[in-house]
């Protein structure tokens, strides 16, 4: 809980600091902390993967700091997981469920929003 609570008040104060930055109608906030998450889990993975590094304090890092922080770092983690075992098909799946999948679930969402919204008035 701590973890994701660090990791989401972080995730804030970068957006709102990059989006000072890049003033835009593109998300750089958004685009900044999942590419940033992305490369931490990475280094992360890569800097534990065979050492004695306790599982809680893995589980703080990657479900707790980095979940909070972005969740696209876990979906990339994973993504390339499956990669790196040879279970590309499932890899490929995996980028297009996520990516599509929340894309039209977005969609869904705001349409579903818009008819409640006018049907309530």
């Amino acid at each position: 809980m701590l973890g994701g609570a660090l990791g989401t008040v972080s995730r804030y104060l970068l957006t709102g600091a990059t989006h000072r930055v890049f003033v835009s109608d593109f998300p750089y906030g958004t685009l900044v902390v999942n590419l940033l998450g992305s490369f931490v889990i990475g280094l992360l993975w890569g800097l534990w993967e065979n050492s004695d590094i306790h599982p809680n304090v893995r589980a703080f890092a990657f479900i707790g700091f980095l979940g909070g922080f972005t969740t696209f770092s876990t979906f990339a983690l994973e993504s390339l997981g499956l990669f790196r075992d040879g279970e590309i098909r499932a890899g490929v799946i995996n980028i297009l469920l996520q990516n599509v999948g929340g894309l039209i679930l977005v969609l869904v969402g705001f349409l579903l929003a818009r008819y409640i919204r006018q049907s309530a008035f």
